[in-house]
């Protein structure tokens, strides 16, 4: 959406203050530990842009809370693989060997959005070591969350979402959907053996460059909206509004717990 569009949408300017008030009172608060996906053009106009909504998320979690973000970079990837655009066959030598390694200092986000790539140079966040998948975390466990993230099988037991269902977190949709909650592929992972499949990313290994391959399950986020909205049918959903956004909020590890029992009765999206 063009900013022209979200100015004349919004009834109101919004700002760090009133977007903070807005998280409190849809249930955010300082004892929480909140992983947020988000849209900032659904907010309306932002005084401040996407700087603003990263203070008034912290103003609300406080340091005695946690905010993670994920903060995945998709294009670390193996070219063999790439759609939407592919590249020639004769590239993907170049590519594997040329590739810079994922950094978590310098490596920016792909396709996660203004709030997220903000969020991930924010002072005093940190960001776990996966080239693809990795997830950014602030105030007091942070550094627990995001520590020994694994290389293969990336979002299960040993990533910052089990981590996060640990501390009995939540989830916030600040303006997006379902097919945004990553952490129903936790879910995945324990609901039987999934297909595996091969992946490779660039990093650094002993201090050197590497090309790295890896094994991971085939992620499948097509039944997430199903999913998702069957969730919220059993009333754990709280649904209300941050500035023009409207905003779901709920307890991850409920969230996951359900997630498993339903592709337990929806076999047509295992693939063990």
């Amino acid at each position: 959406m063009s900013e022209s569009k979200v100015i004349i949408n919004s009834p109101s300017p919004r700002t760090r203050q009133s977007l903070a008030t807005d998280l409190f009172n849809a249930g955010v608060n300082s004892r929480m530990a909140v992983i947020v996906h988000s849209s900032l053009s659904s907010l309306g106009w932002v005084c401040g842009g996407s700087v603003a909504v990263v203070q008034a998320l912290m103003d609300v979690i406080t340091p005695i809370g946690n905010l993670i973000m994920p903060t995945h970079t998709g294009d670390l990837s193996d070219p063999a693989n790439w759609q939407q655009p592919s590249v020639p066959r004769e590239w993907w030598t170049i590519i594997r060997e040329t590739m810079p390694a994922f950094d978590p200092k310098v490596t920016p986000t792909r396709d996660m959005g203004r709030i997220a790539e903000t969020f991930r140079v924010w002072e005093n966040v940190l960001r776990s070591s996966h080239p693809q998948v990795s997830f950014a975390a602030w105030g007091k466990d942070a550094e627990k969350i995001v520590s020994n993230h694994s290389l293969g099988y990336s979002l299960g037991e040993d990533s910052p979402l089990a981590r996060l269902y640990d501390l009995n977190g939540w989830v916030l949709l600040l303006g997006v959907g379902y097919e945004n909650c990553t952490s129903f592929h936790l879910a995945e992972y324990r609901v039987a053996q999934r297909q595996e499949v091969r992946k490779g990313a660039p990093i650094f290994e002993d201090g050197r460059r590497v090309w790295k391959w890896f094994t991971d399950i085939d992620f499948d986020t097509s039944c997430f909206v199903e999913m998702g909205e069957a969730f919220e049918r059993t009333g754990q959903v709280q649904i209300s509004t941050v500035g023009s956004a409207q905003i779901k909020l709920f307890n991850m590890r409920k969230a996951v717990d359900f997630a498993l029992a339903w592709l337990k009765d929806n076999p047509r999206y295992t693939n063990s």
